[in-house]
C-alpha cells in the first residue's frame, strides 16, 4: 500500500484567555474551535499554560509578593481528567477536528502543586497525549514542578504523526529528537505572550520572537517537519491586572518584546502569515509530502546518522507520589487462600 502523505489546515490561535477565569477560558476555547472549524481547519493549536493565564507576574515581583496570584491560578487550574477538559473534548468532537491545549494543571494529590501541561484532543474527543513541561525555565520554577518523560512521544493521527514541546523545551535537542525518532511529521511549539528577563531601561531583555523563530526554524530544518508556533496574546485585560503590581510593571510590559505565532515549513522557512500585535487565529495549508525530498538530503533519525556511535534512552514513566500497594478489594476466595483455609469446590 502506498504511503499516505497528509495534507491539512492548520490553526494557531494567537489569542488571549479570560485572564484568571477557568469557565470563561473554557467557553472561550470552545467557541475557538468552532470558529476555526467553520474556517476548515482541522489542528487547532492553542498557546502555553492557556488556561487560565501564564503567570507574568514573577517576572514582575518578588515572590514574596505573589501569593494572591498564585493561589488564585491554583483555584482555576484544570484537572486531567476532569469536567473543564471533557467540555472541550466534547466540542472538538462535534467539530471534527484536533486540538492543542495548553494550560496548568493541578492535582488532587495536593492543593498547591501545578504543572504546565499541554494535551492533544483527537477528532473523536480522546486524549492522546498528556504532556507535563519537563523543567520549568527560569522564574517559571515558582509555580510549576517538574514535568516527567511520559508525554514525550508522537501520536499516530490521520493528519500525520503530531508532537507537541513547551516553549523553551524546543531548545532541548535529546526532548526534540525523541519526537523525531518516532516520525515526528507536524511539531506545535507553545509560548505565552511575553517573557521578561530584564528591566528594559538596562538592555539585554529576552527577545522572544528571535528566540522562538531560531527553535522553530532548526526543529523544521532538522527534523523535516512542519512546525506550528503558537504564542499568547496579552489583552488589555491581562496588561491592567498585571500593571497595577507596582510603578514600573505597565511599562516592562509595555516595552519588553512579544512572542509570535507562525507555521515554518521542513526547509526551515515560514510558510503563511505571521501573528504578533493583534489577537486572532492564524490559518495555514500544510502538505506532509513536503519533507521527503529534504529527508533525501539530511535524515537524523535514518541514514544520516551513526546510531552504532550515538544513542538515546527514554524514560516514560509517569510519576506519581507514592505506590500503594494492597488497596484492591480482596474476592472471598482468595482471602480464604491468604489464610489458609480449604476451598470447598476443590
Amino acid at each position: 500500500m502506498p504511503t499516505a502523505y497528509p495534507a491539512c489546515r492548520v490553526a494557531a490561535a494567537h489569542v488571549a484567555p479570560v485572564f484568571l477565569d477557568l469557565e470563561k477560558t473554557v467557553a472561550k476555547t470552545q467557541s475557538l474551535i468552532d470558529e476555526a472549524a467553520r474556517h476548515g481547519a482541522q489542528l487547532v493549536a492553542f498557546p502555553e499554560a492557556y488556561i487560565p493565564t501564564f503567570p507574568v507576574w514573577s517576572a514582575l515581583a518578588a515572590p514574596i509578593h505573589n501569593h494572591g496570584w498564585f493561589r488564585r491560578l491554583a483555584a482555576n487550574a484544570v484537572r486531567c481528567p476532569g469536567p473543564e477538559l471533557e467540555r472541550i473534548a466534547a466540542t472538538a468532537r462535534r467539530a471534527g477536528v484536533f486540538v492543542s491545549l495548553g494550560f496548568n494543571e493541578g492535582t488532587e494529590q495536593s492543593v498547591g502543586c501545578l504543572w504546565n501541561t499541554n494535551v492533544l484532543i483527537g477528532d473523536d474527543g480522546s486524549v492522546l497525549n498528556h504532556h507535563r513541561k519537563l523543567v520549568p525555565t527560569f522564574w517559571e520554577k515558582l509555580t510549576w514542578a517538574n514535568g516527567d518523560g511520559a508525554g514525550l512521544r508522537v501520536s499516530e493521527t490521520r493528519l500525520g504523526r503530531i508532537g507537541v514541546l513547551i516553549c523553551g523545551e524546543n531548545t532541548n535537542p535529546l526532548a526534540r529528537f525523541a519526537l523525531m525518532a518516532e516520525g515526528e511529521q507536524v511539531h506545535v511549539a507553545t509560548y505565552p505572550p511575553v517573557w521578561p528577563t530584564r528591566d528594559p531601561r538596562d538592555g539585554g531583555n529576552y527577545d522572544l520572537a528571535a528566540a522562538i523563530r531560531i527553535r522553530a526554524g532548526a526543529h523544521s530544518f532538522e527534523a523535516k517537519v512542519f512546525t506550528i508556533v503558537v504564542s499568547g496574546f496579552m489583552d488589555a485585560a491581562m496588561r491592567d491586572e498585571l500593571g497595577a503590581i507596582g510603578p514600573d510593571a505597565a511599562r516592562i510590559l509595555a516595552d519588553t518584546p512579544r512572542g509570535v505565532s507562525m507555521v515554518i515549513g521542513p526547509t526551515g522557512e515560514p510558510v503563511g502569515g505571521m501573528k504578533r500585535d493583534d489577537e486572532g487565529v492564524l490559518y495555514v495549508d500544510i502538505d506532509t509530502s513536503a519533507a521527503v525530498e529534504p529527508k533525501q538530503f539530511h535524515d537524523v533519525v535514518g541514514y544520516y546518522n551513526r546510531f552504532d556511535v550515538f544513542g538515546l534512552t527514554v524514560n516514560r514513566t509517569r510519576l506519581r507520589p507514592a505506590r500503594f500497594v494492597g488497596d484492591e478489594p480482596v474476592p472471598p476466595a482468595a482471602e480464604d487462600d491468604a489464610r489458609g483455609l480449604p476451598d470447598p469446590g476443590r
